[in-house]
């Protein structure tokens, strides 16, 4: 069915809609006792064309499904080695990522044949291996994070990001830190006070370009990308991601889950203000564009909190409003305004950040993710930024408003964090998963042109809660996008219908800066 829905333009913003594709849902299989083991959840999961199979990874293994009725195949239990937190699938084999059981130990990658589904080898990597891929030759990767781990009464035990690279063929293993950024400035935020990059910075995610020479990493918490050079094994760049800044038109945000007297919270309440935000990616996806590579990130954003675990540890997290977080007077003369809870009081902002001149005062107020998925060139630079269109075309839908949940407002907004790709005839499709929303709900846009990005519609599955791992292929002739609900512990599997003719629908107006939109649904 054709359905219209209505777009804010905050500001003049001019969001264009494509009529690229349509979806149905297939299937939806909840994980957990009853249906696989008890405690199994889903988080990330990979594709097997060979035998049309899920793998799905969750806290304890991997569940296999038919992707074809959505049906339980088979569980294969991990626990013994540790935490698993990633799968990939290449030509009949399968790549777990499993962190130590005292996470700043090195990790493992276990590799199986997808058929036989029998144990084939194990590597050591880096601590807390987080994500793990195969290059085009053949290559495992692993972002490994590389955490702190804070212990009660005992110090807390630095970990090093590193990535790691394994060369099957020669059962080789090439692990890369950060030790030769550690005398370089400005490349990537520092998170922990006296750190340097080889201890401080976390490899989150990895993106390969469409060449197969270079992987693109995204370092979440000091919100950079290295870059890395697949022939020589080496990291040839760190690069900025910048910050964001939320005072200009398009960039929007809703600061405060507590808008009105008596604490009331009022949904949307999208405005420009004086913050910066730190895009922070989590996934990163590439795909080809005029014979190049482009990397889409989905801007989560991340803190550093060990408090969590251990009381009296390193937390940079802090409201606007606290007596602690003192704003510049002269950047900041209406400070007392901006601190009322109505207003920037409850927005959740970093300590590691803003202090410009060093004086113990913010000149800046950093916020924690840019609410946004973003496209990079080949070296890291963005060429386009979804602004605050997210959560703007979601709330200005009058049947989807009500999956905003305004008491993330003061936190990362809806919080873009999963994201694939696919080509879909002559065009390529973004899906952009957001892990705060009352439901399960992916973006679709249109990232033909990496310049112009265009919205197409969102899915949404009221089956399922916080996409985290999205998966789009090809198989049989159709398409499809698998996705991995970590809350609900569900993976939900859909068909994606391509649309001929894809037409541009856009009409400003006048007075409220409202877009209407038209976008091709098929629901299950």
């Amino acid at each position: 069915m054709v359905r219209k829905i209505a777009a804010a333009a905050i500001a003049a913003l001019f969001v264009p809609v494509v009529q690229a594709a349509g979806w149905e849902k297939l299937w939806t299989f909840e994980h957990g006792a009853g249906t696989s083991v008890a405690g199994q959840t889903s988080e990330i999961l990979a594709f097997d064309s060979l035998n049309n199979e899920l793998w799905v990874a969750g806290l304890k293994g991997v569940d296999i499904l038919n992707a074809a009725t959505g049906s339980f195949v088979q569980h294969i239990d991990t626990t013994a080695f540790g935490e698993l937190n990633s799968v990939a699938i290449r030509n009949g084999v399968a790549a777990f990522a499993i962190a130590a059981p005292i996470k700043t130990d090195a990790g493992s990658v276990l590799t199986y044949d997808t058929t036989s589904r029998s144990f084939q080898q194990s590597y050591l990597v880096g601590a807390l291996p987080d994500m793990v891929t195969f290059t085009a030759d053949g290559r495992i990767m692993t972002a490994n994070e590389g955490e702190p781990l804070a212990r009660p009464g005992f110090a807390t035990i630095e970990a090093r990001g590193s990535i790691s690279i394994i060369d099957t063929t020669k059962d080789s293993v090439t692990t890369l830190g950060f030790s030769g950024y550690d005398g370089t400035t400005g490349l990537g935020r520092i998170v922990s006070p006296g750190a340097k990059p080889s201890i401080d910075w976390e490899p989150e995610y990895i993106a390969l370009s469409k060449d197969g020479q270079f992987a693109m990493v995204t370092l979440q918490e000091a919100n950079a990308v290295a870059k890395i050079d697949l022939m020589s094994q080496q990291i040839v760049s760190v690069t900025s991601l910048g910050l964001k800044d939320h005072s200009l038109p398009g960039n929007e945000l809703d600061t405060t889950d507590r808008d009105l007297p008596g604490n009331v919270s009022v949904a949307g309440n999208y405005r420009n203000a004086p913050v910066f935000g730190m895009y922070m990616p989590d996934t990163i996806a590439s795909y080809a564009s005029g014979g190049k590579t482009y990397y889409i990130t989905a801007n989560e954003g991340d803190s550093r909190n060990l408090e969590d675990f251990v009381n009296g540890e390193f937390n940079e997290e802090v409201r606007v409003g606290s007596s602690s977080y003192v704003l510049d007077p002269t950047a900041f003369p209406d400070a007392a305004a901006l601190k009322a809870t109505s207003n920037l009081g409850r927005l959740t902002v970093t300590t590691s950040g803003g202090d410009l001149d060093g004086d113990g005062d913010y000149d800046q107020i950093h916020v924690f993710g840019g609410r946004s998925f973003s496209i990079l060139d080949e070296n890291g630079n963005q060429v386009f930024d979804s602004g605050n269109q997210l959560e703007a075309l979601l709330f200005a839908d009058p049947a989807l408003r009500a999956l905003i949940d305004d008491g993330r407002s003061d936190n990362k907004g809806v919080e873009p964090e999963g994201v694939t790709v696919l080509e879909l005839g002559d065009r390529t499709l973004a899906f952009i998963g957001f892990e705060r929303t009352r439901q399960s709900v992916i973006a679709i846009y249109d990232v033909t042109n990496p310049t112009a990005a265009t919205f197409v519609d969102f899915i949404v599955d009221a089956d399922s809660l916080s996409p985290e791992g999205l998966s789009a292929y090809e198989f049989g002739g159709k398409y499809f996008l698998a996705v991995a609900n970590e809350v609900s512990g569900t993976t939900s599997l859909f068909s994606i219908t391509p649309v001929p003719e894809p037409e541009t629908y856009a009409m400003l107006l006048a007075g409220l800066g409202l877009i209407g939109l038209a976008a091709r649904r098929r629901r299950g």
